[in-house]
């Protein structure tokens, strides 16, 4: 089985709270996964470490069999990231920002990688804009060239769609779904949209207090806990006062 993603018992500990307890997981090239919880459950504080923004307390991550600790150069090479909550500088144009983030990742033939997500991402109207004056929707799509920039073999996606239209979210999920066909990346989905997650995993992982409490193909779940979609299964897991069995 070829996995881009292997964590093993990851652990982040703040003084005396525990925000990860020891999880592991793994992600299939050309697989999208679900990470699904309620907030302050750990998700977000699991993305920083994947990131390489957060030093783990303990546990090993692997990304594409190299161990995060001892490649970490080579491995932010491989990944990116992309979250409505964090913008691209507004000052600059969308075009001076990809410039700008190619030129980051020492991106060769950098002109030519922006004419191509232009065209997949209808960016052409966009390029010379300032980032700042653009719609949501807009910035969306800006954000998530950015997040391509460097053809990542993992790419980290926390609620990529939120706040979009119903028009300009299902184009997102539709280019996520035909980019990962064409480039058999990983992909890690955080979302709170239900419908979003069951449309784009094959498998989901529910978080509840830094821990692991369940994890499946959406439909085994739905099926396990006896509810009619996976929006019932998530507010069973973010009321219930105990973990799934």
């Amino acid at each position: 089985m070829n996995y881009l993603v292997e964590v093993k018992n990851l652990k982040k500990n703040y003084s005396s709270k525990e925000a990860v307890k020891g999880i592991s997981f793994n992600i299939k090239e050309n697989e999208i996964l679900g990470l699904l919880g309620p907030n302050g459950c750990g998700k977000t504080t699991t993305i920083g470490m994947l990131l390489g923004l957060l030093k783990p307390s303990a546990g090993v991550i692997k990304i594409d069999n190299m161990d995060f600790e001892k490649n970490r150069i080579e491995i932010l090479s491989k990944i990116n990231f992309i979250s409505p909550y964090i913008e691209l500088p507004k000052k600059l144009t969308v075009k001076q920002n990809l410039i700008v983030y190619g030129k980051l990742y020492n991106i060769k033939n950098l002109q030519q990688q922006i004419q191509y997500l232009t065209e997949k991402l209808r960016l052409e109207e966009l390029l010379n804009r300032i980032t700042g004056e653009l719609s949501s929707g807009q910035k969306n799509r800006a954000s998530l060239a950015k997040a391509l920039i460097n053809k990542p073999k993992v790419l980290f996606l926390d609620e990529p769609t939120a706040s979009l239209d119903p028009e300009v979210g299902d184009f997102i999920r539709s280019f996520l779904e035909t980019y990962k066909e064409e480039n058999k990346i990983s992909i890690l989905l955080a979302s709170h949209n239900m419908n979003e997650v069951n449309r784009l995993c094959k498998s989901v992982l529910m978080m509840k207090n830094g821990q692991i409490i369940d994890e499946g193909s959406p439909k085994s779940l739905i099926n396990k806990h006896g509810h009619k979609n996976l929006e019932e299964v998530f507010l069973k897991l973010s009321r219930s006062e105990n973990e799934f069995n």
